[in-house]
Order: structure tokens, then C-alpha cells, then sequence
């Protein structure tokens, strides 16, 4: 075993070939356990340097609360929905009385995984996240469940862990606005997604593609690309533009991408609006901050954050049951302005 890496009461049963369930109940000193079995397990524990975070459990049962603090995983601090999300939980949190400790993954893996072990060691009673776009491993996540904190999915899940979350309706958001570019007549229209390992970006194609499909237009992988920021778009927009004949509409992933798209259009002398619509997904700040304005699908920030909130005091306060995988979505609108007929 590591020896930098903290056991848990999963390593401890099975060095000793008992339960989780008795260890558990050995570590509290219960008398349902034999004296001279607590005491093996104990010592063991002991010997093993095996600290369990009990903040979460005395959050539940005892009246004298001790410190309220919840961990909070952000893939990028700069980026308008995720600092929206954030303030979302700040709010519900402070008015329960919780603390926020705040870190960047910066989409990386490695980033995340040392996060989530900062932390434990720093007794969070339980942490909320959103799944860096790097992360393709999931055994950081499985440690802080087994150490018995709530665990929150927001945005991005983890796929591999049947854990609680807050996500948006991508598919049906996606396909909205894709209904709604045809409806105005458009038939060729772009999708620039992002990497279909997130569920994110699988949902918001399917929702493209579902569009097309149900409007009778058969989906061309020539238009198709993996883009979710504004400088790749502002770099393979005028390709793009340049097919014969070329898209007359664009769906992007998200707020930043499609004014990528908005800025190259115009610098090649396309008219927005009239000889090409932009749609984008998330209803920031820019959104309205550009000319003309964008198109886009509201995702709701704010309220995605106050719901992984509610629901992670709700499982440390014991209203939320800790074996039940709560799961929430928040409904999206499509907001119309001028880069759609």
C-alpha cells in the first residue's frame, strides 16, 4: 500500500478479512463488536495512521455543529457559467450557515485528484464538483465516497460513479435551438462540440442531430467539428465558411465559441442574421456584449448551483438520505435575439 495515500475502512476490512460495516462499528466502539475485536481493529487503525473524517456523521447526529465547511471543485474560475454556479452555492451556503473553500482543477486530472485529498485532509463535510474535461479516471472520487462524504456532480458528471448531480436539460436545450434555426429556414446547419467523452457534449449533439433527423435533414459530418472556445472558432470558421455551398447556420457549444464564429462571419463580410445564424449555450454576460446580440440557450447557473448545495447539506443534516442518489435537472430556455432570423 502507498504510504502516501490515506487507507480507508475499505483497505482496513479487507487486510483483515472482516466488513466495512464492522470496522465501522469497531472505530465507534460499539458493543455489538467483541472487545478484543474493537480493540484489533483500533490498533490497527492506529498503527495505519487511519484518521476518519467523522465531520459529516457529527453534522448529522449531533446537536453541537462543528465546522460547516463544503469543497467546492471548479474546472475553470474565469469561465461566466461556472462563476455563476458558484455564487449559486455560495448563497444556499451561507444561509445554511456553511462555508465555502473553493479550488480550480484547471481541467486536469492530476489538479483534481490533489484537490479532493486537500480536502479530506482539510475536513470538508463533503464536496461538490464538476468533472475536469481531462478526467478519464475516477478513483479520487471512489476514496472521498469511501471515507463517507457526500459527493455532488454539477454540469459534469462522473459516469462511472453512481453519485448525486445537478445538470441542465442539454439534449432537449440543444434541440430546441436547432429546432428553432430550421423553423427560420435555415437547413446546413454547423455544430462545434466538444470532446464526446463528457456527457455534456454527447447530450447536446444528440439533441442537434435528434433536430435534424425529426425535421427531415440528414446530418453531414462535414459540419461538424470539436471546438469549444473562441479562438479555435475564430481559426476554422473561414474553412467552414468556405465549403461549397457553406453553412447557413451555426450551433456552438457554448456562449464564447459561437462569438468566435459571430466574429469571423463578419469579418469575411458575411451578414449576421441574413446570410448566416448563430446560436450559442450558455446566456452569459458576452452574450449581450456583442453585435448583434447572440442567440443562445440559458443554462441557469445560478440555480444549477443552489440544487448540488441543497442537496449536499441536505445528506450532511441527514434530510437526504446518504444512500440515495439524488438526481436533479434544471430546465433550460432558448433566449432569442439578433443572430437568428
Amino acid at each position: 500500500m502507498n504510504e502516501t495515500t490515506p487507507i480507508t475502512m475499505k483497505d482496513i476490512a479487507r487486510e483483515l478479512g472482516v466488513s466495512v460495516s464492522t470496522i465501522s462499528r469497531a472505530l465507534k466502539d460499539s458493543p455489538r463488536i467483541s472487545q478484543e475485536r474493537r480493540k484489533m481493529i483500533q490498533d490497527y487503525a492506529r498503527e495505519h495512521n487511519f484518521y476518519p473524517n467523522v465531520i459529516a456523521e457529527n453534522l448529522r447526529n449531533s446537536r453541537v455543529k462543528p465546522q460547516k465547511l463544503i469543497g467546492v471543485i471548479i474546472p475553470q474560475l474565469n469561465h461566466y457559467y461556472f462563476s455563476s454556479i458558484l455564487s449559486g452555492i455560495e448563497e444556499e451556503a451561507s444561509a445554511c450557515g456553511y462555508r465555502i473553500l473553493v479550488a480550480q482543477s484547471n481541467e486536469k486530472y492530476e489538479r483534481e485528484a490533489a484537490i479532493c485529498q486537500s480536502f479530506y485532509e482539510n475536513k470538508v463535510c463533503g464536496v461538490i464538483v464538476s468533472q475536469a474535461k481531462d478526467t478519464q479516471k475516477y478513483d479520487h472520487f471512489t476514496k472521498l465516497v469511501e471515507h463517507g462524504l457526500p459527493l455532488v456532480f454539477y454540469d459534469r458528471i462522473c459516469t462511472g460513479l453512481n453519485a448525486c448531480r445537478v445538470v441542465v436539460d442539454d439534449y432537449l436545450g440543444a434541440y430546441t435551438a436547432v429546432n428553432h434555426l430550421i423553423g427560420t429556414g435555415c437547413r446546413r446547419i454547423a455544430f462545434y462540440g466538444t470532446s464526446m467523452k463528457l456527457e455534456i457534449s454527447k447530450n447536446r449533439y444528440n439533441g442537434y442531430r435528434d433536430a435534424l433527423l425529426n425535421n427531415g435533414i440528414k446530418p453531414d459530418d462535414s459540419l461538424i467539428r470539436y471546438c469549444d472556445n473562441r479562438a479555435s472558432a475564430e481559426a476554422i470558421t473561414p474553412d467552414m465558411l468556405a465549403l461549397d455551398p457553406p453553412p447557413d447556420a451555426f450551433f456552438a457549444v457554448n456562449d464564447d465559441t459561437a462569438i468566435g464564429i459571430l466574429y469571423s462571419a463578419k469579418k469575411l463580410g458575411f451578414r449576421v442574421p441574413e446570410d448566416v445564424s448563430i446560436c450559442g449555450f450558455t446566456n452569459g454576460e458576452r452574450a449581450i456584449a456583442c453585435d448583434p446580440m447572440l442567440t443562445t440557450v440559458e443554462q441557469r447557473g445560478k440555480r444549477v448551483g443552489e440544487e448540488a448545495a441543497d442537496i449536499l447539506i441536505g445528506q450532511v443534516e441527514g434530510s437526504i438520505p446518504m444512500d440515495k442518489v439524488e438526481k436533479r435537472i434544471v430546465r433550460t430556455r432558448l433566449i432569442i435575439r439578433g443572430t437568428t432570423r
